[in-house]
């Protein structure tokens, strides 16, 4: 083992069956390790045949109350009868866990698949189940966590991959001319404090699960204040304008029965896609020390991977400037 090793590779599977019965559960098997990068997710199942989804979070990440406030709008969402997978609660009410440094929270397992973006049937279930929770979670604001920032999260992210050890010096050139034409636009166009609310943060395919059209968000990991469009942008996947005007017509139909949506937020769309470009190759930069991401993506340390990612910010900066669907 490594002199200094990731904390996650201190977080064998009887560690993880000890941090889970000391709440009172017994784990007749072990646990099942689920695709997760950013913490350290397993399904577990208990001698009533319940079936859990187990988070140990990424030590140094978030703080106590950060998780906390994830875990309060999670209840306030599930007592609305939105549906989530709100966390535990033992017998004192706590969601947060400890166990031998690290935090968990345990989640009921939600089964299902994910939705078929093609299909106007799932849009329009997909796009109320967003207007649900944003009707919810616009009545007040996150005090702990954090706000998407176009300005701020696109500096750090450049910084991040300037600072790595990835680039050659021709990418290094490139990406820094490009990285830094496209936070000047970010910073142009940046939307309004006002706009942002609390939403989910993350929504992609592999966070919504369900069937026959009735469907549920999971992993509020990355909750946050931003513009509402944030959760409903990743839902639309056409391309080709006339595929893409129904997706957007089914999902704000759906949205509209619970919450009315802001059509210039559209606008942000662009800006919205190019934060998380950067965002993305900034954290498997950042996360490289953890043994899981060598692993996972072992492409990240190929110069073909670096000349792709810079093509496709110079091809970002083409739809900043004429955003095909909104001309």
């Amino acid at each position: 083992m490594a002199a200094n090793p990731h904390p996650f590779e201190n977080l064998p599977p009887q560690r993880i069956v000890a941090a889970i019965e000391a709440l009172g559960f017994w784990l007749p098997g072990e646990p099942f390790a689920l695709n997760s990068y950013e913490n350290r997710v397993f399904l577990i199942h208990d001698d009533e045949r319940r079936r859990w989804v187990a988070k140990f979070y990424r030590p140094d990440r978030w703080s106590d109350a950060q998780i906390r406030e994830e875990h309060a709008f999670l209840a306030e969402l599930a007592a609305a009868e939105v549906p989530v997978a709100a966390p535990w609660r033992d017998a004192d009410g706590e969601s947060l866990h400890e166990h031998e440094g690290f935090r968990f929270a345990l989640f009921p397992h939600v089964v299902g698949q994910a939705p078929e973006l093609e299909n106007p049937a799932h849009l329009f279930a997909l796009g109320e189940l967003i207007g649900r929770v944003h009707s919810v979670s616009d009545t007040t604001p996150f005090v702990t966590r954090p706000t998407l920032e176009p300005i701020g999260w696109a500096a750090s992210s450049r910084e991040q991959v300037l600072a790595g050890e990835w680039l050659s010096q021709r990418q290094r050139r490139a990406y820094r001319r490009i990285s830094e034409a496209l936070e000047h636009t970010l910073a142009e166009r940046a939307w309004p404090a006002q706009a942002a609310i609390r939403v989910h943060g993350d929504c992609h395919l592999g966070n919504i699960l369900g069937r026959d059209e009735q469907f549920a968000l999971v992993d509020f990991d990355d909750c946050c204040m931003a513009p509402a469009v944030q959760d409903l942008w990743m839902m639309l996947t056409a391309q080709n304008d006339q595929e893409w005007q129904m997706q957007l017509s089914e999902l704000l139909e759906g949205y509209e029965q619970y919450r009315d949506f802001d059509r210039r937020e559209l606008a942000w769309i662009e800006l919205l896609r190019t934060l998380r470009l950067m965002r993305h190759s900034a954290w498997l930069v950042a996360r490289w020390r953890d043994p899981a991401f060598p692993r996972a993506f072992p492409w990240v340390a190929d110069e073909a991977y670096w000349d792709q990612h810079i093509r496709t910010l110079e091809q970002q900066r083409v739809a900043l400037e004429k955003p095909r669907w909104l001309a």
